[in-house]
């Protein structure tokens, strides 16, 4: 490829994605809210380039950032996120891994793939995997002679529609709170509830602060299911304090809805003997018409996954 070709392929992205609506969209009134979807390089050798790859991948997630009805994970962030993890951006993400990746970034599918050539014709391959139920569709575009930006914007398209029609097995049906409550009861049986005390500070970033959802929503489900949950007067000592820290910030703009992402730490003390009974996080995206309650949501969202995982860990 020649030196600008980087160049020549943002610089098409930037038009293909004006214009360009691949489908009917998910998210109608009434109907689902946008989905959160991580594009990862696409993996190249050297009878393509190996800068094909990641360049496919930026045309790819350019597009699709476009639709209103999905929300694309911003390249740089997803890097950041997955090196903590030691996790590369390139396309090595299996079923496996992603819902540790979903965890991470929010997002409810992702996007990897491959760009090779198959005797004349170059062919780009992606793999669309289904964060919450691990589910896997592929699509594949291959032509002789068509630029690479042709070809990415023709998977784009195709993409975008499984997205649409699979959606309902690519994520997970929303739960129910009671149901989260019975989870977690089933698995704390009859164990006996010791008290507690939830201490979860939170923040907006851009933006004030009102009421902690996230600390609202650990202690609302520790109520619930038995627990004594003692607040910051109290003079009864808990058995386990559970501390962390709750942010929250503007994603995107889509239309009328807004877009937040929230990430929400805890850390499990027992407070008898100073040990860490449990260290997690969980970072989630939610959207509303308004800023405020797209984030208050996004932090009840990651609360309320990460109450389930640590909440069992009190009686074991």
């Amino acid at each position: 490829m020649k030196p600008n070709t980087r160049t020549r392929l943002l610089f098409a992205a930037l038009l293909a994605s004006i214009p360009l609506r691949l489908g009917t969209p998910v998210c109608q009134a009434g109907g689902l809210e946008p989905l959160t979807t991580a594009v990862f390089d696409f993996e190249s050798r050297d009878d393509v380039g190996k800068e094909a790859g990641p360049q496919a991948s930026s045309l790819i997630n350019a597009l699709l950032s476009a639709e209103p009805d999905l929300i694309t994970v911003e390249r740089a962030e997803l890097s950041k996120l997955l090196d903590e993890q030691e996790l590369g951006l390139a396309g090595t993400i299996s079923t496996e891994t992603a819902a540790k990746v979903g965890q991470l970034t929010g997002a409810k599918v992702l996007v990897t793939g491959r760009v090779f050539k198959a005797g004349p014709e170059t062919v780009l391959v992606a793999k669309i995997i289904g964060t919450e139920t691990s589910r896997v569709y592929g699509e594949v575009v291959k032509a002789g002679g068509k630029p690479l930006t042709d070809l990415a914007t023709e998977l784009a398209g195709k993409i975008a529609n499984t997205v649409r029609a699979k959606a309902d097995t690519l994520v997970a049906k929303t739960r129910r709170p009671e149901d989260r409550v019975a989870a977690i009861r089933r698995a704390l049986g009859a164990a006996p509830r010791p008290a507690v005390r939830v201490t979860i500070p939170e923040r907006h970033f851009g933006g004030p602060t009102f009421d902690p959802a996230a600390e609202t929503e650990f202690n609302k489900l520790l109520g619930e299911c038995g627990f004594t949950v003692l607040d910051a007067k109290a003079e009864q000592k808990p058995r386990f304090e559970l501390t962390g820290e709750a942010f929250s910030e503007f994603g995107m703009r889509k239309g009328n809805l807004v877009s937040c992402k929230a990430r929400v730490e805890i850390k499990v003390r027992d407070t008898a003997t100073g040990e860490l009974r449990a260290v997690d996080r969980h970072m989630s995206v939610a959207v509303d018409v308004s800023e405020q309650l797209a984030a208050k949501t996004a932090l009840q969202r990651a609360a309320g996954e990460l109450a389930e995982r640590v909440i069992p860990k009190l009686v074991q």
